[in-house]
């Protein structure tokens, strides 16, 4: 027997394998795994039971998944296949618990295989009835829990719009004419009506009725409009002036004359004051300074009856009775766009406060049609036929929406929603045409005219 003592190394070899048969090394190379070789060497061994050693040598790293709940997500099931025998049979399985029963079925006939679509069972848990309690549990959730059409929300009902009015309002002495525009309702919640030559405020807040201002028995009120702010309010007179009053006040800041004749519609942006007349001329008029006028534009060939100023100030929309839709924009005295697809005159007209560009007009009682319009490159993007004069329109300032009064000859209220142009309400049974309109701040309240003014609640 060999009397020299040997060394532990902490290794039980196989019968027959002694150390010096054996040696490790690794290999290092660009994959992620190392390798594992037996070649004879003690020394090798020996530093692999050594702490003190600087250099490591392990095998792969694997993980315990015991811990995983993996079979809460049906990927890993109790007994599986692959350690009772087959591969294959454990990715039958494994798709079957992942995409359902019918998932990657063969057809026996024919030897071809389809695959079907995938069943109820995508996306969803299985319940863990070995786990604890869970707030966030599918036992609590509910079983089953998936994402499908019986969780999504389901669809609101259609908007009801009142079929009465909120408020009525006595109002004598209101003209019927198509071509006038005697109703705006400011920022702060003031609502001004022009009765003959009178100009009538009234306080939505308190019911308060205010009287502006009276042009006297030789002249008449044709035209109303606030500044955006609410504070000054243009009145348009049959003589052909433009006046400012302070509607704080009630006192006239200033008067401006260059119409020849009434001036019936008003427009304000930021800064200036766009007026239409039956002389066919569009003034813009600047209270800073001093003369009666800044420029005159130039292209209608019978009365200006609509003025919009889009919200940027960039573009000045005009109707007239000509049938004309006009644009212009600060930096020319020529219109930059004709549309002439109406075929009656256009004093319905409104900018969208939803989408830049976008413009929508009403045509008079030859042409009750309502026509959507690209500024920027002069398409007409819709149209749809009212049956009835358009005697206004206007966006709400809530929602996608377009309001429309009307006159000969149905006389109806219609609430469209855009761009499907789907009726959400229509109103009927007026007995004279609603010429007037206005919105309320807070886009909640319409008042339209018609020789009575009905607040409206939307």
């Amino acid at each position: 027997m060999d009397s020299t003592p040997r060394r532990k190394s902490g290794l039980n070899l196989p019968s027959g394998m002694n150390e010096t048969s054996l040696r490790l090394e690794t290999f290092s190379s660009s994959s992620s795994f190392r390798a594992v070789t037996c070649v004879s060497s003690p020394r090798a061994i020996s530093s692999l039971s050594s702490p003190s050693k600087t250099s490591s040598c392990s095998d792969r790293f694997i993980p315990c998944r015991s811990s995983s709940r993996l079979h809460t997500f049906g990927l890993i099931e109790k007994g599986s296949p692959v350690k009772e025998g087959g591969d294959e049979a454990y990715a039958r399985l494994l798709k079957s618990e992942l995409f359902g029963s019918d998932f990657g079925s063969f057809s026996s006939a024919g030897g071809q295989g389809g695959l079907s679509s995938p069943n109820k069972n995508m996306l969803r848990f299985k319940t863990d009835h070995s786990g604890p309690n869970s707030p966030y549990s599918p036992s609590i959730l509910g079983n089953g829990c998936r994402v499908s059409s019986e969780s999504s929300t389901p669809p609101k009902p259609p908007r009801k719009v009142p079929k009465k009015p909120h408020k009525v309002l006595d109002v004598p002495s209101l003209q019927d004419d198509f071509y006038l525009n005697l109703v705006d309702w400011s920022s702060q919640n003031v609502l001004a009506v022009g009765l003959g030559s009178c100009v009538y405020l009234w306080t939505a807040s308190n019911s308060k009725v205010t009287r502006l201002c009276d042009l006297g028995h030789n002249d008449s009120v044709c035209s109303v409009q606030w500044t955006r702010e609410g504070s000054y309010i243009s009145v348009g007179t049959h003589e052909g002036q433009v006046q400012v009053w302070d509607g704080t006040q009630c006192k006239r800041v200033r008067t401006m004359g260059g119409h020849q004749t009434r001036t019936g519609v008003l427009a304000w942006n930021s800064r200036t004051l766009a007026s239409g007349s039956r002389d066919r001329h569009i003034l813009q008029h600047d209270l800073r300074i001093s003369s009666d006028y800044i420029s005159k534009l130039v292209g209608h060939k019978s009365e200006v009856c609509g003025l919009k100023w889009s919200h940027d100030d960039r573009e000045l929309a005009s109707g007239g009775n000509d049938n004309q839709l006009l644009v212009w924009n600060q930096h020319s005295q020529l219109p930059i766009l004709k549309l002439t697809e109406h075929t009656a005159a256009v004093k319905a007209i409104a900018w969208s406060p939803h989408q830049s560009g976008l413009l929508v007009s009403g045509g008079g009682t030859a042409d009750r049609c309502i026509r959507f319009w690209n500024t920027t490159n002069g398409h007409q993007l819709n149209h749809v036929d009212t049956g009835s004069q358009v005697c206004n329109l206007a966006w709400s300032k809530n929602v996608n929406e377009l309001v429309s009064t009307h006159g000969y000859s149905q006389n109806q209220i219609m609430v469209w929603k855009y761009p499907s142009l789907s009726k959400v309400a229509t109103l009927v049974g007026h007995s004279l045409r609603v010429l007037y309109l206005a919105m309320s701040p807070d886009g909640q309240v319409l008042q339209y005219l018609h020789f009575q003014a009905f607040l409206k609640k939307l």
